[in-house]
């Protein structure tokens, strides 16, 4: 972990005026008035290729910040480039890469402000020099706002963990959740066409990465998946926003049972047992939003959606508890400052290279699928549910390592790979729909509806095994991509 290492933290109105009216703070160091103005192409060219560039106003002083965002990010031996201005167009030269990466004919335009009234502190905790920045304002894009109110913050000299002890310090004050969005992208996601739902981003690793620091990245990115789509379940009860927050949970346990051999002692289990909590709870209101899927029924219908609402407050209530708020607390310190990371525990100098562990993973994960899935028409629901969650594993195990196989032949080889596996899931996911409907209906009290019939799969099972028996062995002869 870098000595620059800086938290987000994300607040409601009511958390940010408890945290401004409590005594954790006092007065604060600083306090400026910001306007930055954040440009672009019309198509969003520099957005797409992983560059930001804005101006930044404070009094008369105005700084342009180009910064590299995305892939290109490790092209660089920096990811900032700063620049005095003295207008309010920006300037592209020599000061920054986007010359010699875009050319000198770029068309930027400004696509959105933030404006924010910041608050700085200096604190000191356990002898560690900590920055905190409190942020309150709005990201504008033309008519529409949207507010910002976070903080940030950041290690300047000292260790780590001790951020996690002040952050600790905010949340017994002001309930808050990790922040997983940039003021850029909250920006540019208000000022382009607003996602209702966000599947899993390509994860990035390096093959200089060692295991360790891999399951690192792959974990950050399943709780940013998790967190961009719990803000949009709160807002709207969407019900692909409750399924990707799930997929994000399922994936985040994924990823720790693949890395389980270099993940020591006790935390990790402890986590993932809570990660299964939250995933369960959540899972509720998915199996009612299946059935309400098929559901035609006027009667059955009403039925199923006062227990999807049911359900959905208890899925609200969860992710809002203190329990929750603890779980993720303690997984980010974990992940940031954890044990198994290289120099902090015992065994981080016999962590394998990240590609070598990753190819032994998917051979593994390969050859359990290989094995459970043999015969499916002989097993009962419960191993072919044993077989799905193979299925997924496998899945998940290679789009979290599919960066570190990008040759041209693997590239093709992996396209072929998960086109594959999607197939088979669809069919194990028909298998399982005939097991799992009756059983939340009659959870639901719903089992002697007249008209239960109309959300229960009656697709004839036999023919649905062989179907599922075929994309087994069709993944099974796909070449594999990691050789």
């Amino acid at each position: 972990m870098s000595s620059e290492t800086e938290i987000k933290l994300d607040l409601s109105q009511e958390a940010f005026d408890a945290l401004v009216g409590s005594d954790l703070l006092g007065e604060p160091d600083k306090v400026l008035d910001q306007r930055s103005t954040y440009f672009d192409t019309a198509d969003r060219r520099l957005w797409k290729e992983g560059y930001t560039l804005r101006i930044r106003q404070v009094g008369d002083t105005r700084m342009q910040t180009v910064k590299a965002t995305g892939p290109s990010r490790s092209l660089f031996a920096r990811s900032e480039w700063e620049t005095p201005l003295e207008g309010n167009e920006p300037v592209l030269d020599h000061t920054s890469p986007l010359l010699g990466e875009f050319g000198s004919d770029l068309a930027l335009e400004p696509v959105f402000d933030v404006v924010i009234a910041r608050r700085l502190w200096n604190v000191v905790e356990n002898g560690s020099q900590i920055e905190v920045v409190l942020d309150e304002g709005n990201a504008i894009s033309d008519d529409r706002h949207s507010p910002i109110r976070e903080v940030e913050i950041e290690l300047k000299e000292g260790s780590p963990s001790d951020l996690f002890v002040f952050a600790r310090k905010i949340d017994a004050v002001a309930a808050f959740r990790f922040g997983v969005r940039s003021k850029a992208e909250r920006g540019f996601v208000l000022a382009d066409v607003q996602k209702t739902v966000f599947k899993a981003e390509p994860v990035q690793l390096e093959r200089s990465m060692n295991a360790a620091v891999a399951f690192k990245s792959i974990a950050l990115s399943c709780v940013r998946q998790f967190r961009l789509n719990e803000d949009i379940l709160l807002q709207r009860r969407n019900p692909e926003a409750l399924h990707q927050t799930r997929v994000a949970l399922r994936r985040l346990r994924s990823a720790f049972s693949l890395f389980k051999s270099v993940l020591s002692r006790d935390e990790p289990k402890r986590l993932n047992q809570e990660l299964r909590w939250l995933a369960a709870v959540l899972g509720e209101a998915r199996d009612i939003d299946v059935l309400l899927a098929k559901a035609s029924d006027a009667d059955l219908v009403s039925k199923l959606k006062t227990a999807r609402a049911a359900t959905y407050r208890d899925a609200v209530d969860a992710l809002g508890s203190s329990r929750t708020r603890a779980l993720m607390l303690d997984l980010i310190n974990w992940l940031e400052c954890g044990d198994y990371l290289p120099g902090n525990g015992p065994v981080s100098a016999d962590v394998p290279g990240a590609q070598d562990f990753a190819a032994r993973v998917l051979e593994k994960q390969r050859k359990r699928l290989k094995k459970d899935g043999s015969a499916l028409a002989k097993a009962d629901d419960e191993h072919r549910h044993d077989v799905r969650k193979d299925a997924k594993k496998l899945r998940y195990a290679a789009e979290f390592f599919a960066s570190l196989f990008d040759d041209k032949r693997s590239a093709r080889r992996y396209k072929k790979f998960l086109t594959a596996m999607e197939a088979l899931q669809d069919e194990l996911g028909a298998l399982n729909d005939l097991a799992t409907g009756p059983e939340v209906l009659e959870k639901h009290g719903l089992a002697d509806h007249p008209a239960k019939d109309t959300v229960i799969s009656h697709r004839d099972k036999a023919g649905l095994l062989g179907k599922a028996q075929a994309a087994v062995d069709d993944v099974l002869d796909t070449k594999r991509f990691w050789r």
